[in-house]
């Protein structure tokens, strides 16, 4: 369909706001059914721990148990926790459920306090904290079956992307790349129609002056607008304005598009929402609660792990000549070389052997699959990253985080420009986004965005939820050879 035609639809987008996709409709059924679920099951819980019979005086806890679902779900619906655009991606649905949970156990401490309501506080104390844990794993559990169906090209937003033509590239590329964010770039507008016909494989439809149109053509029900000059603040107002008719989502990409949020906050300054950056906290109280954190995770991990790690060192001497120990030279924080351990998963000769199987094509960082120096057992310690427990040790001394950028070699670092040095400013990690995001399978260029990420917005719950991805992908296996 040509964008000539797709005007002659324009008007009948008008009447009234259309239906969200039935996807989405699904989810969000789906969510109000776990959270209903999750109310009744927690107050019958609480009501058998605190009561166990029903008797006349339990009749009203009776009563509040099969209310409180009800309440439940209202309270998630007025803190607008299900909402579309909440779905599958990021932290907030996760934190307006944990602040709908605090709010009601609060509210009705305070409700008892005024009223001087004798209520049980066995049955609260049960009851709502129950409640909330159980939500939040219901829509963790939704979560990860719509990640499952957005790797399977289902229940994704159609997106047109505009901005310029390297831009839309690199876009379309880390959508592909992560599907379950939910963005399919099925259409593009670039600042001159006809100077390309595509952009990695996406149709462009116009230019920026045909975006609404392009929306229609599509079939999309979301607008990406990247950082580009000719679209300032203005042109984007009168943009929005006409997708506001048709109802269309828009995203704006700002220029600082690896930042994350809690580093971003919008100070309005003489009616302008400025954008402020923070500075990222690498030194001071941070630093030494991560190193707090760090060394004793490892003294844990140690102890629970020693005896697997015997038992792998003897494995690994049984199987093929050498030493169980792997040391070589890495670079950490600040360029400071240490000698990282792990477990050998290649021959005692595989270093002389390098030469031959590295090409110029290779670039700065070396890994092949089906690499002949590895040995069968080393495969499936790499497989599972078993080879890397030692560095638990590693960790204990300092030399390096449970959570960092890949600790890089001497001659890598010796390749690094000023922007790839950023990524020795912290220490370098057992784990980190590039673990969770491909491992080995991603580029050169792709192991630094994502390093260089992890610099710019490290915190604690960062580190937390990529120890927690990690072990998803160690099970997978995906990207380790």
């Amino acid at each position: 369909m040509s964008i000539r035609s797709a005007t002659q639809r324009m008007p009948s987008l008008h009447r009234g706001r259309p239906a969200p996709p039935g996807w989405v409709r699904k989810y969000r059924l789906a969510a109000v059914a776990a959270d209903l679920g999750c109310g009744f099951l927690a107050g019958a819980a609480a009501f058998a721990v605190r009561f166990g019979d029903i008797t006349p005086y339990v009749v009203p806890y009776v009563v509040l148990s099969l209310v409180l679902p009800l309440v439940w779900a209202g309270m998630v619906g007025l803190n607008r926790a299900y909402e579309a655009r909440l779905v599958g991606v990021g932290p907030e649905e996760f934190r307006r459920i944990s602040q709908c949970g605090f709010l009601l156990t609060a509210g009705v401490a305070i409700a008892a306090y005024v009223t001087k309501t004798e209520l049980a506080r066995g049955y609260v104390v049960v009851a709502l904290p129950l409640m909330t844990v159980l939500t939040l794993t219901c829509r963790y559990g939704l979560r990860r079956r719509l990640h499952r169906l957005r790797a399977a090209g289902r229940c994704m937003r159609r997106v047109v992307a505009v901005g310029h033509g390297p831009s839309v590239a690199d876009l379309v590329g880390k959508f592909r790349r992560e599907p379950y964010h939910g963005m399919h770039v099925v259409g593009a507008c670039l600042p001159r129609h006809g100077a390309a016909e595509e952009v990695r494989g996406v149709p462009v439809l116009g230019d920026f002056s045909d975006v609404p149109l392009a929306v229609v053509q599509a079939r999309a029900d979301t607008v990406a607008v990247l950082a580009c000059p000719e679209l300032d603040g203005t042109a984007l107002r009168r943009l929005a304005w006409r997708l506001e008719r048709t109802h269309t989502d828009l995203v704006v990409a700002p220029a600082l598009m690896e930042v994350a949020g809690p580093r971003t906050t919008i100070r309005p300054v003489a009616g302008l929402p400025l954008l402020h950056v923070e500075h990222p906290e690498l030194s001071g109280v941070r630093r030494l609660l991560k190193n707090l954190f760090d060394r004793t995770g490892a003294a844990a991990a140690l102890a629970v792990l020693a005896p697997v790690l015997v038992a792998l060192a003897v494995a690994v001497r049984a199987t093929s000549p050498g030493p169980a120990l792997f040391r070589q030279t890495r670079v950490g924080r600040d360029g400071a070389e240490f000698t990282i351990l792990k477990l050998r998963t290649m021959r005692v000769d595989a270093e002389r052997h390098r030469v031959d199987l590295v090409s110029d094509l290779d670039g700065v960082l070396f890994k092949i699959r089906d690499d002949p120096r590895v040995t069968p057992l080393g495969a499936w310690l790499r497989r599972f990253s078993l080879d890397e427990l030692p560095q638990l040790v590693n960790v204990l001394t300092g030399d390096m985080s449970l959570v960092g950028p890949r600790p890089p070699l001497p001659e890598e670092v010796a390749c690094y420009g000023d922007d790839v040095r950023r990524r020795l400013v912290v220490r370098p990690g057992m784990t980190g986004l590039w673990q969770v995001n491909g491992r080995c399978d991603l580029s050169w260029e792709e192991s630094v965005r994502l390093d260089l990420r992890y610099v710019e917005n490290w915190s604690l719950t960062l580190d937390l939820q990529i120890l927690w991805k990690t072990w998803s992908a160690v099970a997978r296996g995906w990207g380790a050879y």
